[in-house]
């Protein structure tokens, strides 16, 4: 069993450093004006839009306190939970537009949502109906954000809203089954 596992894991270690390292060269063959910087996050580069992906708390206060004195407009959350909660009083206190993981990576889910619609109706939609299904969805998503806000008079904060929206439409749901 043990050499089962070290077999697997040396594996897998390899093939996913080799993979990463060979795609890190080739984004970097495609655009030849991109740059490497040793040591560094990628919160230290000038940008106008922050997103944070794959990892929890990858965005501290330090680095949204960079984002905005670099100029950065907006950042964000293509992961789950991808700023610290200091990060994001930095950035709502600083005037940036915030957009949490739930509203803006709500996108994966969706299209997961979408297909297992396809699995049980035996459906197959192209590429372009999938987009289609998953803008309007999008929209939706911002629309109800949005609509929390003004409801609520909380301005145009986005985190607010989408927390207010994803507990609203749980309650609703919840009266609709009869529980409460």
């Amino acid at each position: 069993f043990f050499f089962f596992f070290f077999f697997f894991f040396f594996f897998f270690f390899f093939f996913f450093f080799f993979f990463f390292f060979f795609f890190f060269v080739r984004c970097a063959q495609r655009f030849p004006g991109s740059q490497f910087h040793a040591g560094k996050k990628p919160w230290e580069v000038k940008c106008d839009v922050a997103m944070t992906c794959a990892t929890q708390n990858e965005l501290n206060g330090d680095d949204a306190r960079q984002l905005v004195a670099n100029g950065c407009m907006c950042v964000g959350e293509g992961s789950n939970m991808g700023c610290t909660p200091e990060a994001i009083e930095v950035l709502q206190h600083a005037g940036l537009l915030f957009s949490p993981g739930k509203a803006s990576n709500a996108g994966g889910v969706a299209v997961s949502g979408l297909e297992m619609s396809q699995n049980s109706m035996r459906l197959r939609w192209t590429t372009e109906e999938v987009d289609q299904h998953l803008q309007r969805i999008m929209r939706d998503i911002h629309e109800q954000c949005l609509a929390a806000c003004r409801r609520f008079n909380k301005g145009q904060d986005y985190l607010f809203g989408a927390n207010a929206a994803g507990f609203l439409k749980v309650c609703q749901a919840m009266m609709e089954q009869g529980c409460v």
